[in-house]
């Protein structure tokens, strides 16, 4: 009975954790590294084991760092069933497709300009996303135990992260050696509009927990929303516009409650206009009203009753491209938000290309931002970036906050593992070496172990 680690292993991304037991070899999340320098060849590099002796792949949520590499697993011989939510599953395939497509764009750009000799390839396309597609099986509720094999069992609890988002609790029976193993995915706070407050089941002999925010908290939500709102108001003012560069799931859908919580009681004008500049958010956004049942009581009730809770008076669903480039034309006062969250890709970058030199306008950063990232560079104090070949000065007013992130913060982290037992072992994973080290010294140095890349423990 064993546990690996080849992933979110001394940094944020790349989730992926391999439990053997039984003969059998259950992965939890196989997800995507981000923000180094080297991505391609480290989301190219071999995994630390064969996929094809993978028996089953347990998904914690959507989010790329936990599902991205799936679609690699699958095209290198991966044949077993991965289990999720339904909510993940119709995210994943989302977030899966939508990744292949921009591999594939990677590679066609490194073609045209004869980068890397020509011989770049995309680390997988559209048809190796659909194979992982194709691969989700069971999709499981919160709370039902769901037997795997012989002595392995599962079961989901709500993680309050994105929706869908779950921690995952695994039963152990090899030889009558019993352990009751428990994966925390990404843990979300307590106080999110959207999503129940994650629920940790007791009683837990071992723990892997997430640890991004593990030496900090965030600041209140009530008050991060009133710097948010203020921070769109005082552009609105200025008649520049606001670009928020935005995760497509939750994230999104939060500001635009928020956006219309704003507007509703006179904080914002109700004519300001709001453009959703994202095809994966907009899709996401409609995926929220399949899943009332992964939401709070008010908000699955609003859907169940026919209302729209993201709709506000101006806002826009920009779906092609060549819309998206008619935003920056004109001077009138206006939201866009648009993606990537770290700015990494998407079409934020563009919109960063036409505003961040001009002084009236403004830049809202509302989610984490990982170290060597576009987002992180800005926020550090960059007074010039460069995009798209060019150097741009920052004169845009820059807005950092973060009370607005999915994850947990450092007491929320302490609070939920206090609630799992007392686990003999924790694991921490997915977090800088500050954050990890110092939530290892609040729980408890001499029950907590940082493993290391493709490091492997008998448990």
């Amino acid at each position: 009975m064993r546990i690996s680690f080849h992933g979110a292993a001394g940094q944020v991304t790349g989730s992926c954790h391999l439990v053997e037991c039984g003969g059998r070899r259950i992965l939890i999340d196989c997800g995507m590294f981000q923000g180094g320098h080297n991505l391609h060849e480290e989301n190219a590099a071999e995994f630390g084991f064969e996929p094809r002796d993978i028996d089953l792949v347990l998904l914690t949520h959507a989010h790329l760092d936990h599902c991205g590499r799936l679609p690699l697993l699958v095209k290198r011989g991966f044949e077993g069933e991965i289990i999720s939510t339904s909510a993940t599953a119709d995210l994943a395939r989302l977030v899966m497709l939508d990744s292949a497509h921009l591999h594939e764009e990677d590679a066609r750009r490194h073609h045209r300009h004869g980068e890397r000799g020509g011989n770049y390839e995309p680390l997988y396309d559209t048809m190796d996303a659909l194979d992982a597609v194709d691969s989700f099986g069971r999709k499981v509720r919160y709370r039902q135990r769901i037997k795997l094999f012989p002595g392995i069992a599962a079961t989901y609890f709500d993680a309050g992260h994105i929706l869908g988002s779950a921690s995952i609790l695994l039963e152990l029976d090899e030889d009558g050696d019993k352990r009751r193993v428990l994966f925390s995915g990404d843990i979300g706070p307590g106080d999110r509009p959207l999503l129940n407050p994650p629920v940790p089941p007791g009683n837990a002999d071992v723990v892997i927990l997430e640890s991004t925010y593990g030496d900090r908290d965030h600041r209140s939500l009530d008050s991060s929303i009133s710097e948010f709102l203020a921070a769109i108001h005082r552009a609105d003012e200025r008649g520049g516009r606001v670009i928020i560069p935005t995760f497509a799931m939750e994230r999104a859908q939060e500001l635009l409650w928020f956006l219309r919580q704003g507007m509703e009681d006179g904080r914002l004008r109700s004519s300001l206009r709001v453009y959703l500049d994202s095809p994966m958010a907009i899709s996401a956004t409609r995926i929220f009203g399949r899943h009332p049942e992964a939401m709070r009581a008010e908000l699955a009730a609003m859907i169940c009753d026919g209302k729209d809770p993201f709709r506000l008076p101006k806002l826009h669903f920009v779906h092609e491209a060549r819309d998206s480039m008619m935003l920056n034309r004109g001077d009138a006062p206006s939201i866009i938000m648009a993606g990537s969250g770290m700015c990494t890709g998407g079409r934020v970058r563009h919109h960063l290309r036409h505003n961040l030199g001009k002084p009236e306008s403004s830049v809202i950063f509302v989610g984490y931002a990982a170290a060597g990232t576009l987002a992180r560079i800005i926020i550090d104090g960059a007074r010039e970036v460069k995009l798209f070949g060019e150097h741009i000065p920052v004169r845009a007013q820059i807005h950092t906050i973060n009370g607005f992130s999915a994850h947990a913060g450092a007491s929320d982290l302490k609070l939920w593992h206090a609630r799992t037992g007392s686990p003999g072992r924790t694991f921490l994973v997915h977090g800088e070496t500050k954050a990890l080290k110092a939530l290892s010294k609040a729980l408890g140095p001499e029950r907590t172990e940082i493993p290391e890349m493709h490091q492997s423990y008998e448990l």
